[in-house]
């Protein structure tokens, strides 16, 4: 290979997914490993060595890492965080206790919210006031700042969380507070709510703060240790970590900003599921993607991923832009059980790396979904992983036996009943996905990645209704794939409330100062001028409403005509999303968004030789719709033309397809394969 190589990575509870682009070539190939959850550094640098050896690259040529990491995320989910405490305003020490009185179960009769990350004895007041306006009401009281300062270092707190009332609107308190602190507490992380979401919310601003203070160390660690085993390997590489809206940043931001990598894995998949939707001429995708943990779904709809700009992560709000996911645990590693009623349960708990499905012959002993799928036949067990890592029926079977004891079924039924309550939990994720939006998935195809997704995908589209599911290549490292081809994305926003009518020149100012913020921002990446682009967006809702819609903007246009066109798409939106419009009501903006983007270079891809081989590589019975019937197995690195008809298991290197019958496959001239399910008469 020449030199210039750039690598893109996405670390999954399971196995780490590896992309590698050959700039001078434009070959892709793909690579899979298992993790490493003890440090996934370990398993990140041990790939690439390995994907080098495999591929004949040298690591000092690659020019880029880009990587999605689950480290932030898997913190919050284990409480694996720093001992943190909070610096608010006097008065409102209790905020995150008090929380939002929203039910997120209506049918439960008791509400258990997750606890505080902060316990109330960490929380502590100035007195300070800003209005909403702005304007100081009460001058901060800095020696009261000192003394809290006090009280947290004989704490021993390792972070701490500036959130102030009214903070977006003038941040010089905060500010000033976080100086202080800085000076009395070295070492110390410290994060600013003006900084990191400067936006109205109180509880949501400190909640967004509070995880950015306390991911700070675990980041921080993490992106020291991978730095050193980068700069002994590959020294002058540039490594960027996947943001949750789908970009990139630089490790500094990274470290400073942890907040922003709570979805960094799963948005890669989201990120390369827009990108076909332009290659294939699909506009409307449901994008899924089951790997060893978890099942992502992602919508694109008239050739756009919707972003929101708040999410949450084990029920704690997080007020920054992400890429709209659902997220369940389902997935090849999700271990089956049966409950105190005697029904057949699927996850959320996973086998993961190690051990792993009890096939994996790594000492699990629960029944996954991988096992199942084994037992059914659905997966070759000399195939798996292109032959590198054999599976074992019998260890499945075993571990089988006590459910199908539990059940009162044969091993193969009770293999078959995971699959079957796999796949409803699975299309019930799509249907709350579309259904959320107004949206019906008999308008959309099914994009299935990931390498547990193949032999689901089928079935699952049949149970909503879709007829065309599409499986791209490289499908089982797509969430890679899609990072392979991101950019640099810096968010920015500022809370503007008023009426939209009358926030023109307000508008244009506060984007004039955006766009100043932005530019600086992608100069300090190194980005040259001319492949900056400036995405703009407004939050709005009619007045009263308690929440907002993002619509987005084709420029920063704030002129009457510009207004005009933001009302129109804000209505339009409205009506899809509710059913309903209301043309007559004035529209409030809310906060203006602006996604300030950094183009990096993107060699196109080179097309891959077919293998000389027999496509055909025989048969064995798999479990369908009338129990084991003899199915064919193809080799996809060797179709040519033609077409397969289901029942068929298609194979290829890191992830097999199955076909049911009534279904039809063929490779499309992308190098995608087509499965259609055919009328019945």
């Amino acid at each position: 290979m020449d030199a210039s190589i750039r690598i893109a990575v996405d670390i999954g509870g399971t196995f780490t997914d590896i992309e590698v682009l050959d700039a001078g070539s434009g070959r892709i190939h793909q690579f899979k490993t298992p993790s490493t959850p003890e440090d996934p550094s370990i398993g990140l640098i041990g790939g690439i060595r390995a994907a080098a050896e495999r591929f004949g690259f040298d690591v000092g040529d690659v020019e880029h890492i880009l990587h999605g990491t689950t480290i932030a995320t898997n913190a919050v989910l284990e409480r694996k965080l720093p001992k943190g405490a909070i610096v608010t305003t006097a008065g409102f020490e209790d905020l995150l206790q008090i929380g939002r009185h929203g039910r997120r179960d209506v049918y439960a009769i008791t509400l258990s919210p997750p606890p505080p990350l902060v316990p109330r004895s960490l929380c502590f007041g100035v007195p300070e006031r800003v209005g909403a306006d702005g304007q100081v009401q009460v001058p901060l009281a800095e020696p009261a700042v000192r003394a809290v300062a006090t009280r947290l270092k004989a704490a021993g707190v390792r972070a701490v969380a500036v959130c102030l009332l009214h903070a977006y609107a003038n941040p010089a308190h905060e500010r000033r507070v976080g100086a202080i602190l800085a000076e009395e507490l070295p070492g110390v992380a410290i994060s600013l709510s003006s900084d990191i979401s400067p936006e109205m919310r109180e509880y949501e601003r400190l909640s967004t703060t509070v995880l950015n203070a306390m991911l700070m160390p675990v980041v921080s660690g993490y992106t020291d240790r991978l730095c050193e085993k980068v700069a002994t390997e590959a020294p002058d590489t540039q490594v960027y970590l996947v943001q949750s809206n789908g970009g990139v940043s630089g490790l500094a931001k990274a470290g400073r900003e942890p907040a922003r990598l709570l979805l960094s894995g799963p948005s890669g998949g989201a990120a390369a599921a827009r990108r076909l939707s332009a290659a294939l001429g699909e506009p409307n995708l449901v994008a899924v993607d089951m790997g060893g943990t978890s099942f992502d779904v992602s919508v694109v709809s008239n050739g756009s991923i919707a972003m929101v700009s708040e999410g949450d992560v084990d029920g704690l709000p997080v007020r920054l832009p992400m890429v709209e996911m659902r997220t369940i645990g389902a997935g090849g590693g999700s271990i089956a059980w049966v409950d105190e009623s005697g029904r057949l349960r699927i996850g959320p708990h996973s086998a993961g790396a190690r051990p792993g499905p009890a096939c994996y012959s790594h000492g699990g002993r629960d029944l996954t979904v991988t096992d199942a799928n084994l037992i059914l036949g659905r997966l070759g067990a000399e195939s798996f992983m292109g032959g590198a890592m054999p599976l074992d029926p019998a260890l499945a079977q075993s571990a089988a036996e006590p459910i199908a004891t539990a059940l009162g079924l044969p091993r193969d039924e009770t293999a078959a009943g995971v699959i079957a309550v796999t796949n409803s939990s699975l299309a019930m994720a799509i249907r709350l996905s579309l259904f959320e939006k107004g949206l019906d998935p008999e308008d959309f195809a099914l994009l299935s990645f990931g390498g547990a997704g193949g032999v689901h995908a089928c079935e699952v589209a049949e149970d909503l209704g879709i007829g065309r599911v599409i499986f791209p290549p490289h499908a089982s490292t797509l969430s890679a794939w899609g990072i392979l081809w991101s950019d640099i994305v810096h968010d920015l926003s500022t809370t503007e409330i008023g009426l939209l009518a009358q926030a023109g020149p307000r508008l244009s100012a506060t984007a004039a100062r955006l766009a100043r913020e932005g530019e600086r921002l992608l100069g300090e990446d190194g980005v040259p001028e001319t492949s900056r682009d400036f995405v703009w967006s407004l939050d709005l809702r009619y007045l009263g409403q308690a929440f907002d819609l993002n619509v987005t903007l084709d420029a920063a246009d704030f002129s009457a005509e510009g207004l005009k066109l933001a009302a129109e798409r804000f209505h339009a939106l409205h009506r899809q999303r509710f059913s309903y419009d209301e043309p007559g009501t004035p529209i409030e903006v809310v906060t203006l968004r602006l996604a300030s983007v950094g183009r990096l270079a993107k060699p196109e891809k080179g097309q891959g030789k077919a293998e000389n081989r027999e496509a055909k590589a025989g048969s064995r019975p798999v479990w369908g719709r009338k129990g084991y019937v003899e199915t064919a197995i193809w080799q996809r690195e060797a179709l040519g033309s033609g077409t397969v008809q289901g029942p068929a298991i298609i194979e290829e290197v890191y992830t097999s397809s199955y076909i049911p019958e009534g279904w039809v496959a063929s490779l499309d001239a992308s190098g995608a394969l087509l499965a259609r399910r055919i009328p019945a008469n």
